[in-house]
């Protein structure tokens, strides 16, 4: 009986619709990246000018779910998730992170839009990768000049400040007089734009791995990763099983990179989702790529001495792979025309890179090759349209909560700081040891939820988030010393 009654209340939940809706939707179910997991929601397409100064130029679809909320009697406001990137999908980036969100699904729905060129958005993927990790300038030039004239898209139209307007398109369309912002990342800065657009219809925001639009993304990434590195250095040294283990880690990771760049190797590893034998190249390139995405999170963040240890004395397979697997993520993740229409537009050409920061740059294990890149890529790409005070601080009476990981390799809590300042109804929580994104973790998901039920961030208890704590390092593959 409680199965059967149970079973009526979910198939009554999912044939609600929003409270008036110009779109229509179906049931269906939305997926993360690699299809692994699936969420019951109600789909539609909803149509936009690619340009919306030409509103009877070409028209894009817009990929729309509803995750209707489990009340049946909802409050009238809906949270909408901001995928990161940029290049990600919302829908997959939800699926993923939906526990962070569960309380706050009880009473509200959940709205989430693809970007445009993101997802099932009129996706923007590049026939090819940019050019391989140790590529020059030329090669990736050339790479994203192929990628502009395959893409079926005037690419000047994929920005942040297209974007907002889209979404408030289709809040406008479903129904909904406000909606809670929950942004990731590169979605911080897009929750942050709505609510300079649109203050009346934003009720709070939750931002997560903070990025100000008025910071170029670019210049920090190389000497914010080296930081991180040197975090897990100085963790690994203070710590008894780790520094046991693992002494001299960082000279350690010196000889290796040393090597690595002088004479790249080929490894024969298990490919990490087919269990094949396959062969790849890992040089310094690739360490160096494997090594800033591992810092994003920390649990990968605990396992770094440990590669880093075992690569250096001959064993480089474990790291390959992990390298190998990060990539193939980040690829099947992000789309990278969408990717490189944000940053041409909104980062590169706000650069101001003088011979002291360059050379600061080139002291870290990045060194200036992905500011490089980036710049080259941008040589060949339509700069896209951004609002006039794009580039300027936010400054709203939203009530917005935002939320750091003092071990965050590309988003630290300066980052947040520096948004505060202008958010008067803001607070900050750090979480200690932790990387990039930590609305999943601990007592997060519940903090989220009484900030939203309040919309106000006074008053909350946010001591429980510096005490999460890192991860303990694992001293060998079975996990860390008991």
């Amino acid at each position: 009986m409680i199965l059967t009654l149970s079973a009526a209340l979910l198939g009554a939940q999912l044939a609600r619709t929003p409270p008036t809706t110009s779109i229509a939707l179906d049931a269906c179910r939305i997926r993360n990246t690699s299809g692994a997991r699936s969420i019951a929601a109600r789909c539609g397409h909803f149509t936009v000018p690619e340009n919306p100064d030409a509103p009877d130029g070409r028209q894009i679809e817009l990929f729309v779910a509803v995750v209707p909320a489990l009340d049946i009697h909802p409050l009238p406001d809906a949270l909408t998730v901001l995928a990161g990137g940029p290049g990600a999908a919302a829908t997959e980036f939800y699926v993923d992170y939906a526990s962070a969100f569960d309380r706050i699904h009880r009473k509200r729905d959940i709205v989430l839009v693809d970007q445009r060129g993101t997802g099932a958005s009129h996706r923007l993927d590049c026939p090819e990768t940019a050019a391989d990790l140790d590529a020059g300038p030329d090669d990736v030039r050339s790479a994203a000049q192929r990628c502009v004239a395959a893409l079926d898209a005037d690419l000047r139209y994929y920005t942040t400040s297209i974007a907002v307007r889209d979404l408030d398109a289709v809040r406008a369309a479903l129904g909904y007089a406000q909606l809670d912002l929950y942004g990731a990342s590169y979605g911080t800065r897009v929750a942050l734009h709505y609510a300079r657009r649109y203050p009346d219809r934003t009720r709070t925001l939750m931002l997560d791995g903070v990025l100000p639009a008025d910071i170029a993304l670019g210049p920090e990434i190389a000497l914010d990763a080296q930081h991180a590195l040197e975090n897990v250095f100085a963790r690994c040294d203070a710590d008894a099983a780790c520094a046991g283990h693992f002494p001299e880690l960082r000279s350690r990771f010196t000889q290796l990179r040393t090597r690595l760049e002088a004479t790249p190797l080929s490894v024969t590893l298990a490919d990490p989702q087919t269990a094949e034998p396959v062969e790849t190249r890992f040089g310094d390139a690739e360490l160096d790529a494997a090594l800033r995405l591992l810092s994003y999170s920390t649990d990968t963040i605990a396992l770094l001495p440990l590669l880093i240890d075992r690569a250096a004395g001959g064993e480089v397979a474990p790291l390959a792979a992990q390298a190998l697997m990060v990539a193939r993520t980040l690829g099947d993740t992000l789309s990278e025309g969408m990717h490189n229409s944000i940053v041409c537009a909104e980062d590169v050409p706000f650069f101001a890179i003088d011979d002291a920061q360059r050379k600061a740059l080139e002291g870290t294990y990045l060194g200036a090759t992905q500011v490089d890149g980036l710049v080259a890529i941008c040589e060949a790409w339509p700069r896209g349209v951004i609002d006039p005070d794009f580039k300027t601080p936010v400054a709203t009476q939203t009530p917005a909560l935002l939320l750091s990981g003092d071990a965050d390799p590309v988003t630290p809590p300066r980052d947040a700081e520096r948004a505060l300042a202008t958010l008067p109804r803001g607070r900050q929580a750090v979480a200690a040891g932790q990387g990039h994104g930590i609305a999943i973790l601990g007592c997060v998901p519940q903090l989220l939820a009484q900030f939203v039920e309040v919309a106000s961030a006074e008053g909350l208890d946010l001591s429980c988030v510096s005490r999460l704590g890192p991860a303990p390092f694992f001293t060998s593959f079975n996990g860390p010393a008991p």
